[in-house]
């Protein structure tokens, strides 16, 4: 092999990803150097605490408490550290001193992502990301290069294998969600506090990751409208499978046109039911996936293994290569696409069609009452079961109503389920749910 340059790396954090990625550049040498034309040194490994047990066995003599020294220092830099400060500080001090940077920082990005992608243009270097949004799966640089020539009008992403996991095993075992949640834990997939994961923040992080690059907007997490699972019940998973429906979490991204003939864009993270021969209904355990549809290449989706520390560290080195090929060849460094300013629209402005779930008295006229209801809101019902049960303590018959509507505003359908409510003969809404694909 002929000489070539050698770059030092220094790498932020050594947790499950880290450490792997870690363990890569140290084995892998050699294959990685003929790919990026550059010796890839691990000059460091900057931790909290160098004696902290660790899963890979790596030199004693890499590790470091003193990470801003090793910042600065360096060529290429990988930050796995999480959190906002200090990463984005130390990515910061990269840039300013002329070093790439490699991040997975998903809630650093959608927090102030704005901020590092303009001082990394300011300084000519790289910011790479694609361990960001759904671990091994190569989706960001596919929606910024492979895309860039066409107009994406929509993405829906699994992008969250903790609630993924937890909704898959609630519908194949009937299990509650507490139950579901025990066993994710103990498994590993959910942590002690799975409050980003289950409250759906993680997901709303990569929306807007997502949505920036297929809009090439700048959008903010404050961008995105975001619900959780945790009142998703095992009753809701039942009535989704009764109907051919299965629950997912999604992160959606898409184009709207708004009234006044302007464009704008929803971005949004929710529980959603999707038609189980939909693509992403089958997406189980705690895999990811992202469907993106596009005006000329149609409907694609990119599916695999969304957390984890060896398949993150393939997205991280995979971004570390390209860097350093920058670097030995030079040129400007990349980091996103920004075109224009497109508006982030409110939820209530989003089209999208509702899963209603009705208990009601079991007389005549009531299907007449409900429908002039959604009529006048201008809703359409695409589906409508009944289905008639005996309350064994009071012997009373009441109606259980499972309604789906054709795609609505999100304002017209929200008015039409608390005008709904107000009928004297609504026992109760058992579940509103949005949904996707029909």
């Amino acid at each position: 092999m002929s000489e070539v340059r050698n770059l030092k790396v220094a790498l932020l954090g050594c947790g499950n990803v880290g450490a792997q990625v870690a363990r890569i550049l140290i084995d892998d040498a050699e294959a990685l150097a003929a790919r990026s034309g550059a010796r890839l040194e691990l000059s460091g490994i900057a931790v909290r605490n160098p004696d902290s047990p660790r899963d890979v066995n790596l030199p004693r003599d890499l590790f470091t408490t003193d990470a801003e020294t090793l910042v600065k220092d360096a060529d290429l830099v990988i930050e796995l550290m999480g959190g906002i400060e200090p990463a984005r500080s130390l990515i910061l001090t990269a840039i300013q001193n002329g070093a790439c940077v490699v991040t997975g920082n998903k809630a650093l990005l959608a927090q102030d992502g704005p901020t590092l992608y303009e001082e990394a243009d300011k300084a000519g270097v790289q910011l790479s990301y694609e361990a960001a949004v759904a671990g091994a799966i190569p989706i960001l640089r596919p929606i910024r290069d492979s895309l860039s020539g066409d107009r994406i009008t929509r993405v829906l992403g699994i992008v969250n294998g903790t609630t993924n996991f937890i909704l898959d095993q609630m519908d194949s075992t009937g299990a509650q969600f507490a139950d579901a949640l025990a066993e994710a834990q103990r498994l590993g997939y959910a942590e002690a506090d799975p409050t980003a994961d289950v409250e759906g923040h993680d997901a709303a992080a990569k929306a807007a990751i997502l949505a920036s690059l297929s809009f090439h907007t700048r959008f903010s997490l404050d961008d995105v409208y975001c619900e959780g699972i945790t009142k998703v019940s095992a009753e809701d998973i039942a009535s989704a499978k009764e109907a051919g429906f299965v629950i997912k979490l999604l992160a959606i991204a898409e184009k709207i046109e708004t009234q006044d003939d302007g464009d704008g864009i929803s971005v949004r993270v929710h529980p959603t039911l999707l038609p189980r021969e939909h693509p992403l209904a089958a997406v189980r355990g705690a895999f990811n996936a992202v469907f993106i549809e596009a005006e000329n290449a149609g409907e694609l989706m990119f599916y695999g293994q969304g957390a984890g520390g060896t398949p993150t560290a393939s997205a991280v080195l995979g971004d570390l290569v390209s860097a350093a090929r920058r670097l030995v060849l030079g040129g400007p460094g990349r980091t996103e696409t920004t075109t224009g300013h497109v508006p982030a629209l409110p939820i209530d402005a989003s089209n999208t069609s509702y899963y209603i779930g009705l208990d009601v008295a079991d007389q005549a006229g009531v299907l007449a009452r409900i429908a002039h209801i959604f009529a006048e809101n201008g809703v359409s019902i695409e589906i409508m079961r009944q289905t008639i049960h005996r309350d064994a303590a009071s012997n009373v018959e009441s109606a259980e109503l499972k309604i789906v509507t054709h795609r609505a505003s999100e304002a017209a359908l929200a008015a039409t389920v608390e005008a709904v409510k107000g009928l004297d003969v609504i026992n109760s809404v058992t579940s509103v749910l949005r949904v996707e694909g029909v």
